[in-house]
């Protein structure tokens, strides 16, 4: 997690944290009568969500994709669901105004790469891996109609939503608790953050950090806390999914121009944008961009917060300036 939720936000505020879809989720409420069936919102848009989406069941309905007849060298056309569908159509929009640095196609790349399983399941450490250089067939390969919701790919592709499917997930359950319950609401699920209804009155604080940690333990490394009234916060980091293989360290935000994990220039970047799809979606395209990351972010008009491999930080489009550190650097 690397945003957290700062504790003490406010005295009407309660809370509620598990583990869902393979990462922490954190709700709070404006109203404590909301939690319970807040709570159950939240559970039943997960279980949903990871049953259109995730690429670590066999069960899932992405999955499923691998076993779809072909036909001329392509799998499909298939009718997929209406939320895969609208996943989907996430992120191959996601895809377009990146350029195509934040690519769904990049499922069979990120395998080979090692992360072909939950991450908690994962060996983080094991034998070296010959990874070469190969660009993912590309988003426009894809063919999907959102009107009819037939989709078809080319054969072999496996498609990853990893990169926009957390944060639709959070905006979308967000809304829906905060339309159906009427209260404030912040759904964090595993530092892509959305807030919707009414915000308290000092706005949802929210701890950033680079280093992965628990709400209510100080900070460690560079940290600072903003407060959001309204849309989305998201953190895209090499640090959080990073493994070794040899002498290799891996990570999970892979360039779809070599197929290969994004070159190490930042280490974690924040943006904070009107949803937290439109947050995270920049954030991983940044990560992906490296040195022209920042003058991206500009032209995007965004508020952003990037740090280097060696902790530098670079706040960007009023993000706040960052407090001073400690002697020991906290």
């Amino acid at each position: 997690m690397t945003a957290t939720v700062a504790p003490g936000a406010g005295p009407c505020e309660t809370s509620a944290s598990w583990r869902a879809i393979g990462t922490s989720v954190h709700l709070i409420v404006t109203e404590p009568a909301a939690l319970e069936p807040a709570c159950r919102m939240l559970h039943a848009d997960l279980a949903a969500v990871d049953a259109a989406c995730s690429r670590f069941r066999a069960d899932s309905e992405i999955a499923a994709l691998d076993r779809a007849p072909q036909v001329a060298g392509r799998t499909g056309p298939v009718r997929v669901s209406p939320l895969l569908a609208e996943a989907l159509g996430v992120a191959l929009r996601a895809a377009s105004r990146t350029g195509g640095d934040v690519d769904p196609t990049v499922g069979g790349a990120m395998s080979v790469a090692g992360y072909d399983r939950d991450f908690s399941l994962m060996r983080h450490d094991g034998p070296p891996l010959k990874l070469t250089i190969r660009s993912v067939p590309g988003w426009r390969q894809v063919q999907f109609d959102e009107q009819t919701r037939l989709l078809s790919l080319p054969a072999g592709v496996r498609l990853d939503l990893g990169a926009t499917a957390k944060a639709w997930a959070a905006d979308r359950a967000a809304e829906r608790i905060a339309a159906e319950l009427g209260c404030g609401v912040l759904v964090n699920l595993g530092g892509d953050i959305a807030v919707a209804g009414e915000a308290p009155a000092s706005g949802w604080h929210v701890r950033v950090q680079d280093i992965t940690g628990l709400p209510e333990d100080p900070p460690v490394g560079p940290a600072t806390v903003v407060a959001i009234h309204s849309g989305g916060l998201a953190t895209s980091s090499t640090t959080a999914r990073r493994w070794r293989r040899g002498g290799d360290v891996l990570h999970h935000i892979l360039d779809p121009r070599s197929g290969l994990p994004a070159a190490p220039v930042w280490r974690t970047v924040s943006v904070a944008a009107a949803t937290c799809t439109d947050a995270n979606i920049a954030s991983t395209a940044a990560i992906i961009r490296g040195e022209s990351a920042p003058a991206w972010l500009s032209g995007q008009g965004l508020a952003a917060r990037l740090v280097t491999e060696s902790g530098a930080v670079r706040t960007l489009g009023g993000w706040p300036p960052e407090p001073p550190r400690d002697a020991a650097g906290t």
